[in-house]
């Protein structure tokens, strides 16, 4: 059994490559995914259908799985991630696959080839051939018996394996402020990367931005509220550089990214309603 959420937190329950239940959204539409695959009113039904997609397409929750792709979107978590392995940003990075939980790597390409297909990974049974492909591309899963998601651990391990300066992906306030306690005990840098946050109360938005280096605003009404960002990249789905480490990630990202950029400096968060998913949780 593997439980993901997408398109406004539905979650999704997937047992033998097929949708067993899904949640209702909390939200009604999505720019991002109006934009990708057309999707104009986000329900149960769209959001199983969404999966179904992942899974014929890419493979999620089986054998099958793709571990290598394109990017997905100009201004990732994954895609920076990739950029930050590939100009020595960061060492390695702390992220999740279906098929294996939490995974410790230093290959770029295996970061975007996982994280460019999930969402809000909550659980996930181990898949051989899975946790095989992700090995065989220099990839550690934390917990390959269990498929167990555990980024305190993840993040333990990568020290333990002599990473100094590397990214964690993080979904709650309490994740993100262990990792900092962690980060100052070990003498390690930890980039925070808050993803997955649409419906974050405002308490924990406000813990967050105060430790993480960059978060997604997905359909946070409390993260577009409260952040004061030194750079966003998007408006409709914007990441936040928080810190300046964070800053210099999404910068040297920038350079990745094939269409034609506008860089200005204006008063921060710039959110154009029309574009932001709606309502805004």
């Amino acid at each position: 059994m593997h439980v993901m959420e997408l398109l406004g937190r539905s979650a999704i329950k997937v047992n033998e490559e097929k949708v067993v239940d899904a949640t209702e959204p909390v939200i009604e539409w999505c720019p991002l995914f109006d934009k990708v695959r057309g999707i104009k009113k986000v329900t149960r039904e769209s959001a199983a259908e969404n999966m179904e997609f992942r899974i014929k397409e890419h493979g999620m929750f089986s054998s099958r799985r793709k571990l290598e792709m394109d990017t997905f979107v100009g201004f990732g978590a994954s895609e920076s991630m990739m950029t930050g392995l590939l100009r020595g940003i960061i060492d390695a990075a702390v992220t999740v696959c279906d098929g294996a939980g939490t995974v410790i790597t230093s290959n770029g390409s295996l970061v975007q080839g996982m994280g460019g297909y999930i969402s809000g990974l909550l659980e996930t049974d181990p898949i051989p051939e899975v946790i095989e492909g992700i090995e065989s591309r220099g990839g550690h899963v934390l917990s390959p018996q269990s498929g167990r998601i555990d980024q305190i651990e993840g993040a333990a391990y990568a020290i333990n394996a002599g990473y100094s300066r590397f990214a964690v992906t993080v979904a709650d306030a309490e994740s993100a402020e262990r990792l900092r306690e962690l980060e100052e005990s070990a003498g390690v840098r930890i980039m925070i990367i808050g993803v997955h946050l649409t419906g974050i109360s405002l308490i924990d938005a406000r813990r967050l931005l105060k430790v993480a280096d960059i978060v997604t605003g997905c359909a946070s009404k409390h993260i577009r509220d409260e952040v004061a960002p030194l750079v966003q990249v998007g408006t409709a789905i914007p990441l936040f550089g928080l810190t300046q480490w964070g800053k210099e990630l999404l910068v040297e990202r920038a350079k990745d990214v094939t269409g034609p950029l506008l860089i200005n400096t204006m008063p921060l968060p710039v959110l154009p309603e029309r574009k932001q998913p709606r309502p805004l949780v």
